[in-house]
């Protein structure tokens, strides 16, 4: 990392401008970019060129705003994480809809934005869980946080369902979350491997059936 800093000095020529947040400014496209070509590639087989060029973003202008690869991984999924808290929020968050219905409405949404992808992309979070044995130690604690986050959200709004009679009270919804979320995620990798949503359709219809059996078992 020594050896980076180093070498990064001689690049920073001039001031990149104040206000990196506006969604045109270079750093803003960077991670932009950046989370879309992850959501499709992995981290390892991505070069900063390949961002840059895709960013249109000049060559050396990189280290203007992060000292590293690695640093710039770890910003990606910062930003992939609060876009995505967003996301449920806005599904799970929708007191016009009953609770069961919120998690349907996310799971169409998603199955919505990978086909307009034509599901080349997938979750950021899951792709670079996979490259774990090549990528930095610190990725891991992060993706995990991230994960256990996404957990937390989809547990409170599985509790609401239950205050809504729509899950029996004995279910443990932290449990059920995290059920969700680690069959979700193979669901999205399936649907990138067959380019077709069947997988996402059949997680989906076998958690809500389940849901629906411990109901009635009740």
């Amino acid at each position: 990392m020594n050896s980076a800093s180093s070498s990064t000095e001689p690049r920073r020529r001039g001031r990149p401008p104040k206000d990196q947040t506006q969604p045109d400014a270079p750093r803003a496209r960077l991670l932009r970019t950046g989370v879309a070509i992850l959501t499709e590639k992995g981290f390892s087989a991505v070069g900063v060129e390949e961002i840059l060029d895709a960013a249109q973003v000049p060559k050396g202008s990189f280290y203007h705003y992060f000292d590293s690869k690695d640093a710039f991984g770890l910003e990606l999924i910062d930003a992939y994480a609060d876009y995505f808290a967003h996301k449920l929020d806005r599904w799970f968050d929708n007191t016009d809809r009953a609770p069961l219905d919120r998690l349907r409405d996310f799971i169409a949404d998603a199955r919505s934005g990978m086909a307009r992808y034509g599901y080349r992309r997938g979750c950021l979070v899951g792709n670079l869980g996979q490259e774990m044995g090549v990528l930095p130690p610190p990725f891991r604690k992060r993706l995990a946080a991230v994960l256990r986050d996404w957990e937390a959200r989809t547990s409170r709004c599985l509790r609401s369902a239950q205050e809504a009679g729509e899950i029996p009270r004995g279910v443990d919804c932290e449990a059920l979350a995290q059920f969700f979320w680690i069959g979700w995620e193979g669901a999205v990798l399936r649907a990138k491997l067959e380019r077709c949503p069947n997988a996402l359709d059949v997680f989906a219809e076998g958690f809500l059936a389940m849901v629906r059996q411990k109901d009635k078992g009740r």
